[in-house]
């Protein structure tokens, strides 16, 4: 087991894992940037080390900053929480060339998964379901629109190299097809200096439900059941739970054993998540995440394990504390995303918290780096805080998260909050009946 560990990431997910080495009896080093200095992060950590300057680029993307903080503090390994260096080959392979340990999988998966067209490909090798889409990249117009006629109208036009909704376009018609193809590929290259899209069939109702995988390195996998995260604006999450509202335990036992059996073959190592589109009974891969996902606090609380702690333990070559026939779901888990934003517009709202109170309770949790008199810095994510309830069933878990929500204070600044007291009102929401389409037009309808 390891006897040190830096955490190259901040806020929230920096003090998650924080946490999970302070209860393993590992010591942690906080990274920081000069914006970052009175961080709780920063507080909690055995140790802490400035690496740059407020931007990220020159802090937390800095891949050289972090292996000298690591050389400086004596760190055995890295965890990359999520996002910054959490899914980068070059960074997990620079870890391992300086003798390193990165909590996370080999860079060489990391490299496949991250480049869309070879994930898709890998996964029909590995036999997961994958939507009906282009061979790989479409290079030009001609090539799409005679794609689009084999696969039939409408499709959507996604960046090779794409995240968090940059780069994607629908067509409903070939007259739509070149105006949506040219600037899916003009997006793609401002945001990712990458220009290459792939098309797919785009589905009219589906939900967003994924699949938390975990491998052991060694050829030994298993499933956590699925979380659906169907409530989003902009292909950013907002509300995720489980298990899914819609999904079966045949259905989970089905899709999770292909997901399990998949992570196998690739002899794949720590936390994973297979995500697809869920429609008419039918999954369709759509990306692969290799790291710790936001939400994963949803599958931690149906299922009673710690997958921070898992992730280190299977770093340390020490593999899972748990099999398959282990693993019972428990009851129902809801995580809604407070953000610094203001509603309706989502314009982030950084500033000063004048006053803070966490909500308490049977079942609840808040995963928050936040405290009075803190003052958001305006170069990162908007993400300040992450509400999550547990209950016996779905009207449990929504009751208690209505009155959690009810006792969360956060002062000084705009929040994401009252969106959800709007949207526990709502019958679709109450009933589980929504897709990833549901909270556009409903946002489309509140704020015309």
């Amino acid at each position: 087991m390891f006897d040190k560990i830096l955490i190259a990431n901040r806020g929230e997910i920096a003090l998650r894992v924080i946490r999970a080495c302070q209860e393993m009896g590992i010591k942690s080093v906080a990274v920081h940037s000069t914006a970052d200095a009175d961080a709780m992060h920063v507080r909690m950590a055995d140790e802490s080390v400035c690496i740059g300057p407020a931007p990220s680029s020159e802090s937390y993307l800095s891949k050289a900053a972090i292996i000298s903080a690591c050389e400086i503090t004596g760190a055995q390994a890295v965890h990359p929480g999520y996002g910054f260096l959490s899914e980068n080959a070059a960074f997990a392979q620079a870890l391992e060339d300086h003798g390193i340990t990165f909590i996370g999988p080999n860079a060489e998966h990391i490299r496949i998964m991250g480049d869309k067209i070879t994930a898709k490909e890998t996964a029909k090798e590995l036999g997961i379901p994958v939507v009906p889409g282009s061979d790989g990249g479409v290079p030009d117009f001609e090539t799409a629109k005679r794609v689009a006629e084999e696969i039939g109208y409408p499709v959507i036009i996604k960046a090779t190299a794409g995240g968090g909704g940059r780069g994607m376009k629908v067509a409903k018609s070939v007259e739509e097809l070149e105006i949506a193809f040219r600037t899916a590929r003009s997006e793609a290259k401002n945001a990712f200096g990458n220009d290459e899209v792939y098309m797919e069939k785009y589905l009219q109702r589906p939900r967003h439900i994924e699949i938390q995988v975990f491998g052991d390195g060694k050829g030994g996998a298993v499933h956590l059941g699925e979380r659906d995260c169907s409530l989003q604006r902009r292909h950013q999450k907002v509300f995720e739970e489980a298990p899914g509202p819609v999904i079966t335990p045949k259905l989970r036992s089905e899709i999770g054993s292909i997901c399990a059996e998949a992570m196998k073959k690739l002899k794949y190592i720590g936390a994973g998540t297979i995500e697809f589109l869920y429609e008419d009974g039918k999954f369709y891969f759509i990306e692969m995440n290799t790291r710790l996902q936001v939400e994963h606090p949803v599958t931690e609380g149906i299922f009673g394990v710690d997958l921070v702690r898992e992730q280190i333990r299977v770093a340390s070559g020490l593999g899972l504390s748990f099999t398959q026939d282990e693993l019972e779901i428990n009851g129902h888990c809801i995580e809604v995303r407070i953000n610094a934003e203001k509603i309706p517009n989502f314009s982030p709202c950084p500033g000063r918290i004048t006053q803070f109170h966490a909500p308490g309770g049977l079942g609840v949790r808040m995963d928050s780096a936040i405290y009075d008199g803190y003052r958001i810095p305006p170069y990162y994510d908007s993400l300040i805080g992450k509400l999550i309830v547990h209950g016996r069933d779905r009207p449990e878990a929504l009751a208690r998260l209505k009155r959690a929500l009810s006792e969360l204070i956060i002062d000084g600044i705009d929040t994401s909050v009252p969106l959800f007291h709007m949207l526990l009102a709502e019958p679709d929401i109450q009933n589980g009946e929504y897709n990833i389409h549901w909270l556009e037009k409903w946002l489309e309808k509140q704020f015309a």
